[in-house]
C-alpha cells in the first residue's frame, strides 16, 4: 500500500503544485484534448470514419485506464518523481510518433502510450498535490484547483497553435501540428526536472486503511458517466464548429475559451468545493457541465457556441477537483492514492466507451448533433447520481 507519511516540506506549495500540473498539461491538455483540433484534417486526409476517429481517443482512454490501474504500484516501485517525469516524457515521445506516421496501427499505439503516460503523471501528481495542499489546510481546495487547471493550459496553448497551423499549411498538414505540439510539450516538461518532487514523501507496505468500493459506488458510477459524456464533447466539438462554417479563428476562439475557463475555476467553485456533503458539490458542478454541453442544441451562432465553451469549461475543470475533495473529506490520507486511482479508473472506463460509441452514432445518423445530445444527457444523469451519494465517513475506510 502506498501512502505519503506527511506533507513534503515545501516553501512555496502553490509554485510546486503548478509545476506538478505541467504533467497534466502535457498528458491531458495536449496529449489527449489537442487531438480534437487535428481530428477533422486527419479524418479527411486519412479517409477515416467518425468511428475510426473516435477510436483514437478510445485507445488513448484504454491506456489511461491501464495506467490508472497500475499507478499506485508504479509510484511505490519507482517513486513520485520517476512516475511523474517518466510518464510525461513518454507522452512527449508518443506525440512525436503521431507526427511521424499516418499508419492507423502506429497512431493507435502512440495514443495508447499517451494514455499510459498521462495516467502515471496525473495520478501521482494528483495524490502528491493533495498531500502538499494539506500543509495549508485553510487554502487546500484552492491549491488543489491549481493542479487541475493544468489541462486548461494545454488546451489554451494548443488552441492557439493548431488551427492557424492547419490554415497556413493547408489540408493534410495535421502532422506539422503534432510536431509543433511535441516541441511545446518538450518545453513544458523541463520544469519538472528542475524542482525537487519527492521531498519528505515515504511509502508504506502496510497502510492502515483501504478504499472500499461499495460505499462510494453511486459516486463512481456518476464519475463514469462524466467520463463518457465530457470526452464526446471534447472529441467532436471542433468538428462541429468546423462543419458549421467556423474557420481557424472560430476554432481557436472556441478552444481558447474552454482553456481560459480553467484559470477562473478555483475562484468560481471555491465555496462549492468546500461542501462536505457527500456528492453535492460534484452534482452542482456536473449539472453546470451538462448545461454547457447542451447549449449547442439551441443554435449554431457564435454567441451560443462561445457561451457553451465558457459554461462547459468552467465546470469541466472543477469536476476532477471535486472528486479529489470528496476523497479528502471521506478518507484518511494513507488511502488517498488508492482512492484517487479508483476514481480515475471509473473515469477511464467512461471515457473509453464515450468516443467510439458517439462516433458510431454519428456515422449511423449522419450528424454530430445527435452525438452532442447524448453527451449532455450522460452528464445530466451523472449529476443526478452524484446528488444521491451520501457522505462515506471514516468508518468505511477501515479494512
Amino acid at each position: 500500500m502506498l501512502a505519503p507519511d506527511r506533507p513534503p516540506p515545501v516553501a512555496h506549495p502553490a509554485r510546486l503544485i503548478l509545476t506538478l500540473s505541467l504533467a497534466a498539461t502535457v498528458g491531458l491538455g495536449i496529449g489527449r484534448f489537442a487531438y480534437a483540433l487535428v481530428l477533422p484534417d486527419m479524418r479527411e486526409d486519412l479517409g477515416w470514419s467518425y468511428s475510426a476517429a473516435g477510436f483514437m481517443n478510445t485507445i488513448n482512454a484504454v491506456g489511461y485506464l491501464v495506467g490508472a490501474l497500475v499507478a499506485s504500484r508504479l509510484i511505490q516501485r519507482v517513486g513520485w518523481a520517476a512516475a511523474i517525469r517518466g510518464g510525461t516524457v513518454a507522452c512527449v515521445a508518443a506525440l512525436a510518433t503521431c507526427a511521424l506516421t499516418g499508419n492507423f496501427i502506429a497512431l493507435s499505439l502512440a495514443r495508447l502510450v499517451l494514455g499510459l503516460g498521462a495516467a502515471a503523471g496525473f495520478v501521482a501528481g494528483g495524490a502528491l498535490a493533495a498531500t502538499i495542499a494539506q500543509s495549508r489546510p485553510e487554502r487546500a481546495n484552492f491549491l488543489l484547483s491549481l493542479f487541475y487547471a493544468g489541462p486548461g493550459i494545454g488546451i489554451l496553448s494548443s488552441g492557439l497553435i493548431a488551427p492557424f497551423t492547419l490554415q497556413y499549411f493547408g489540408p493534410g498538414s495535421w502532422w506539422m501540428v503534432w510536431w509543433a505540439l511535441t516541441l511545446l510539450s518538450t518545453i513544458m516538461t523541463v520544469p519538472l526536472f528542475l524542482v525537487r518532487i519527492e521531498s519528505g514523501a515515504r511509502f508504506s507496505e502496510d497502510g492502515h486503511g483501504s478504499f472500499r468500493i461499495l460505499p462510494a459506488l453511486i459516486y463512481l458510477a456518476a464519475y463514469l458517466l462524466f467520463g463518457a459524456g465530457y470526452i464526446a464533447y471534447m472529441t467532436f466539438m471542433i468538428a462541429y464548429v468546423r462543419d458549421g462554417g467556423g474557420g481557424a479563428a472560430a476554432q481557436a476562439g472556441f478552444w481558447g475559451l474552454i482553456g481560459m475557463s480553467a484559470f477562473v475555476t478555483p475562484w468560481v467553485w471555491r465555496g462549492v468545493l468546500a461542501l462536505d456533503r457527500g456528492g453535492l458539490a460534484t452534482a452542482i458542478i456536473l449539472g453546470t457541465n451538462a448545461i454547457g454541453a447542451g447549449l449547442p442544441m439551441l443554435g449554431h451562432s457564435t454567441a451560443w457556441l462561445a457561451t457553451s465553451a465558457v459554461v462547459f469549461g468552467v465546470a469541466f475543470f472543477a469536476v476532477v477537483g471535486s472528486t479529489t475533495a470528496f476523497v479528502r473529506f471521506n478518507y484518511p490520507s494513507e488511502v488517498w492514492p488508492r482512492a484517487i486511482a479508483a476514481m480515475t479508473i471509473s473515469f477511464g472506463v467512461g471515457q473509453t466507451l464515450g468516443p467510439i460509441v458517439v462516433g458510431a452514432i454519428t456515422d449511423a445518423l449522419g450528424s454530430l448533433s445527435y452525438a452532442l445530445n447524448v453527451s449532455a444527457a450522460l452528464l445530466a444523469l451523472g449529476a443526478v447520481l452524484s446528488l444521491l451519494q451520501r457522505k462515506v465517513g471514516p468508518r468505511n475506510s477501515a479494512p
